[in-house]
């Protein structure tokens, strides 16, 4: 296929090709993600209770308009407001985009509601939202995978916002997701026949990069990527690999090379920023799929062997469409908050320091995680927190051109370089989210251990955040306190010097991260309760946390909520449930000699599955706190209109 930008008319393609996404919102702040066809102005107008409370034309510096193609303009609208806006109260919005002047639309300017019908529900004249400072009910999920053979959980919320009849009251606080809100590493045939269709569509830019060494196939730009004859299904081979010290068992088998991205499942591999961008307009929205083609018949790039696996994707991804105007309408109607794991980017992106050593110190794989990073930045980092990005908005001009994008490399450096993906939310109680992937606590004795999911500095600044507050809710991808059975045979791997074969990632594999971490919920400075949301592992659950300690104990209730539109193997987790239950229940002399520092756990069962207390389906969770958040109810709502509750029934001490 060819990558060169597409000489389609733009008048030819609707004014907004995705979201819009509410993103933070409180009092004084307003921010709009969407991406549109051009440039255009805007004019945004606010009324509660009929009232009008702004009406303005936007400034350039309330709108960041970054152009990602021909055709492709990421715009962040960041409104701040004098006189606070009005809490716990319905507050519609209309927003106008009005042509420039030498603009190609035809019509002089487009409504919000006009552009996107479908944004609605029932007799709504204009879309609405409510600041909701306290939390009382927030929705929060993670692991939304296109292909996956399951309902999409996060039309759940579209359908409660439905029956909510638009009431401040129902509705939630804010919609948390908290990892692999796409699948970079991990892409469905149909999915990739899409993305490139609309590369050419947009007219996505090109880009050139330098070789793999090492590689049997090199590729040094997107065009020969597109038009290779392993670019569908056969990525695995084009990806970069690095050369491993040469050992007895390497000269035998002939293992001089491996490659340096473990997914079991990178046939499909994204590489370029066009492929990422298409991605997430393809995963938030309906409009760009009315204009592509992923009919088995007409795909004349997929490799024979693979017919039947790309018609079965097929009804995986047309499933997944039918769902995306629920999905694009909720999400203009709640403030959407986002942070990454590691499919966001790359599966075990940082898991060890030699894997870093090996991607970082590769040309062409650094150039793949910073397209990622860059794309996640665009879509999903800049909206949590936009004053934070500064170093970034302030060199888009130098970066982002009509014509492409300059600087790539430098402008990937800086995306490796930056620090600063966490962020908090000064809502009641206080809302921590965690970036367990970027500072890394790792490993000084070998460079295959898994590295701590964050590193002292980090936890030390996390500390400091903690002090004096009453509760806190902290957003952490991975769960701190996972099952004992899963992390037992993950350390069984990491002491074989495979953890990457299991994804060794939890916060007790690392003594010192795990020992910081403990040691923050002893401190008695820190608050007597946590609220951990968590997800990442394909499954549900939820922990009641005791700990006892001399002059301090804490209260925590973990909740995982995992996925939204993906699963852990049926047979798998029942056999690892199971066993955990025999291995390291209240009474097993196992569980005695395991013991976690002075805690007590007690585990929820899920409602609708009494014999377990992992729960394995689709769906997204919810979260609701009494007045005085001492009350901590955990549901998930399934994708098959199911409302399953945890109850604290069975009790292990640990």
């Amino acid at each position: 296929m060819n990558s060169k930008a597409s000489e389609h008319p733009s008048n030819a393609l609707p004014a907004i090709v995705a979201g819009p996404i509410l993103r933070h919102c409180d009092a004084h702040t307003m921010t709009v993600w969407l991406v549109t066809s051009e440039p255009f102005a805007y004019e945004l107008s606010l009324f509660n209770e009929g009232q009008a409370l702004f009406q303005q034309k936007l400034s350039t510096e309330q709108v960041e308009q970054v152009p990602v193609g021909k055709h492709a303009y990421v715009t962040l609208i960041t409104i701040r407001f004098d006189d606070a806006l009005p809490l716990n109260s319905l507050i519609h919005y209309d927003l106008v985009l009005h042509g420039l002047d030498d603009s190609s639309f035809e019509q002089q300017s487009l409504r919000l509601t006009e552009a996107i019908p479908d944004l609605l529900y029932g007799d709504e004249e204009l879309p609405s939202f409510a600041i909701k400072p306290k939390i009382n009910q927030l929705y929060h999920g993670s692991c939304r995978k296109p292909h996956f053979h399951g309902e999409d959980g996060l039309t759940r919320l579209d359908s409660q916002l439905a029956s909510a009849q638009f009431s401040a009251g129902e509705r939630p606080s804010l919609l948390m997701l908290s990892g692999d809100q796409v699948y970079t590493d991990d892409v469905a045939g149909p999915m990739l026949a899409a993305i490139h269709q609309v590369i050419q569509l947009l007219g996505l830019f090109d880009e050139s990069w330098q070789p793999d060494g090492e590689s049997d196939h090199p590729i040094t730009n997107s065009e020969q990527l597109f038009s290779h004859p392993l670019n569908y299904y056969h990525r695995e081979q084009l990806l970069p690999h690095h050369s491993i010290n040469p050992t007895l068992l390497s000269k035998i088998f002939g293992a001089a090379k491996q490659p340096i991205f473990t997914s079991v499942n990178a046939k499909n591999h994204l590489v370029t920023l066009s492929e990422v961008i298409a991605m997430y307009l393809l995963t938030w929205s309906p409009t760009l799929w009315r204009y592509v083609d992923i009919t088995p018949e007409t795909q004349g790039q997929v490799p024979a062997e693979f017919a039947a696996h790309y018609l079965k994707e097929h009804k995986a991804i047309v499933e997944f469409v039918a769902g995306l105007t629920a999905v694009q309408r909720a999400m203009a109607h709640v403030p959407v908050y986002m942070i990454f794991d590691d499919h966001d980017v790359t599966d075990d992106w940082n898991l060890t320091r030699g894997w870093e050593e090996a991607a970082y110190g590769n040309s062409f794989s650094k150039r793949v995680i910073g397209n990622a990073l860059i794309g996640y930045y665009l879509c999903q980092g800049w909206g949590n927190h936009p004053e934070k990005f500064e170093p970034f908005t302030s060199k888009h001009q130098l970066y982002f051109t009509g014509d492409g994008v300059h600087e790539h490399e430098q402008l990937v450096d800086q995306m490796l370089a930056f620090d600063d993906w966490h962020y908090e939310l000064a809502t009641s109680p206080k809302i921590l989210v965690l970036d367990t992937r970027t500072q890394r606590w790792r490993s000084e004795s070998r460079s295959g251990k898994p590295s701590g999911l964050m590193d002292w500095e980090s936890l030390t600044e996390l500390q400091t955040k903690l002090i004096n507050e009453p509760c806190v809710i902290m957003v952490s991808a991975a769960p701190i306190y996972g099952v004992k059975l899963i992390e037992a045979v993950q350390r069984v791997f990491t002491f074989f010097g495979k953890p990457l074969a299991v994804d060794a990632e939890n916060w007790m594999a690392h003594k010192g991260t795990a020992n910081v971490i403990l040691n923050i919920f002893r401190n008695r400075k820190t608050p007597p309760q946590f609220i951990i949301l968590s997800g990442d592992v394909h499954y549900s659950f939820v922990y009641d946390v005791s700990h006892r300690f001399i002059r301090s104990s804490s209260r925590i209730v973990q909740i995982t909520c995992s996925g939204i539109k993906n699963e852990f193997p049926k047979a798998i987790i029942h056999t690892l449930e199971r066993l955990n239950y025999y291995l390291y229940g209240s009474y097993s002399p196992l569980n005695w000699f395991t013991k976690r520092r002075r805690m007590r756990i007690k585990v929820r069962k899920p409602s609708i599955k009494t014999n377990h207390t992992l729960y394995n389906g689709c769906g997204i969770g919810v979260l609701t706190l009494s007045d005085d958040f001492k009350d901590v109810d955990a549901t998930i709502l399934n994708a098959r209109h199911d409302v399953v509750h945890f109850e604290p029934r069975v009790e292990y001490d640990e």
